[in-house]
Order: structure tokens, then C-alpha cells, then sequence
């Protein structure tokens, strides 16, 4: 099976926000160091004519996952500000499709098909293989990679445009250990 871009693919970018890099809200250490190949990927695709999907957290300023509200993490990518825009440097194509998710105040989401259109437009487009990069590697991209694998698209994971968050140590490395055995398929480059 081939590793380059080609129809039937689309490039899925997992939440690129603002907030999740260096001087976020909720940033991931490292976290800009997905943009560069990020971009490539965007880059090789949109040269293809082949689709971009991106996802985003788009959160009410009260969201459940918000401590003062008895979550686990600071308030981060409050729709409409600037922290939940994404990264200042990632080239979407004007064309690119954008998924917003975890936009319910009760509810959280951290696979980019949780309550939201994403399997409906990938099934329009008839995409059958989708290659993943973005934050973070042990929440949205793990969450997401389980959920195309379980709807049967074939993954290639873009290990060089994914960075963890560590809640605990391990957490990332251990995260793309059970992507890979779930199914989905490491990219280096």
C-alpha cells in the first residue's frame, strides 16, 4: 500500500489551535513544531486536489472540561477567540473543511467525530484513508485515530506533526504504541 496522497485520501489536522501551542491556554510542549510538517502534508495534498479537513475545539466559555466547572483542564479554545483560532503559521486551503467539536456546554469531545458531521463528509467525499497529524497525541489524536479506525478508514499516522501533552509521563509514546496496534500505520515524513 502506497504512502503518498492519493484519491481516497484525506488529510485530517487535529486541532492546530492557538491555545495548544507555546504561550496557550492549554499548550503543549513543543506543540509548534507540528505546523512546518503540518503544511507540507497540506501542501502535498492540496497539489493532489485531494481533501483537508481540520478540526477544532470550539468550546462555550462555561464547557464541562473546564475547571471552574469541575474539568480537568483551564479554560482553552472558547469559540470565537482569538485562542481557539488556529495556528498563526498553518496554511489552510481557502478550501479546507473545518469540523467543529466539543461545542455543547455538557458535553466533551475529544475525537473529531464526537457529535460532530466529520464521518458524513468523509463518506460524501468517499474517503477511505485518512492520514492524522495535529494535538494532542494522547487526547485528540488518539481519540480520533480510534474512531476512523473503528469506522474502518485506513490511518496513516504523521508521527513528525503530532506532539503530546504528558499528563503523565509516557503518555504520548504510549498512545501512538496503541495506535499502531489498533491498526493505523507511522509516517515518518
Amino acid at each position: 500500500m502506497t504512502t503518498q496522497p492519493q484519491q481516497g485520501d484525506a488529510l485530517l489536522i487535529v486541532d492546530a489551535q492557538k491555545d495548544f501551542l507555546p504561550g496557550g491556554r492549554l499548550a503543549v510542549p513543543d506543540g509548534d513544531q507540528v505546523i512546518a510538517p503540518l503544511n507540507d502534508w497540506i501542501s502535498r495534498f492540496t497539489s493532489a486536489g485531494l481533501p483537508v479537513f481540520a478540526t477544532r475545539d470550539w468550546h462555550p466559555a462555561d464547557h464541562c472540561s473546564f475547571q471552574p466547572h469541575g474539568g480537568p483542564w483551564p479554560p482553552h479554545c472558547v469559540a470565537g477567540t482569538d485562542g481557539a483560532a488556529f495556528a498563526d503559521g498553518l496554511k489552510l486551503p481557502a478550501d479546507a473543511t473545518i469540523v467543529s467539536k466539543a461545542t455543547r456546554k455538557d458535553a466533551d469531545a475529544y475525537s473529531g467525530f464526537a457529535g460532530t458531521e466529520l464521518q458524513q463528509l468523509l463518506l460524501q467525499r468517499g474517503v477511505l484513508r485518512l492520514f492524522v497529524g495535529g494535538l494532542a497525541t494522547d487526547y485528540c489524536v488518539l481519540n480520533s485515530v480510534r474512531d476512523a479506525l473503528r469506522l474502518n478508514y485506513g490511518v496513516q499516522l504523521l508521527t513528525a506533526a503530532i506532539r503530546a501533552v504528558n499528563v503523565q509521563p509516557g503518555d504520548g509514546d504510549r498512545a501512538v504504541a496503541e495506535m499502531i496496534a489498533a491498526g493505523a500505520v507511522a509516517l515518518e515524513n
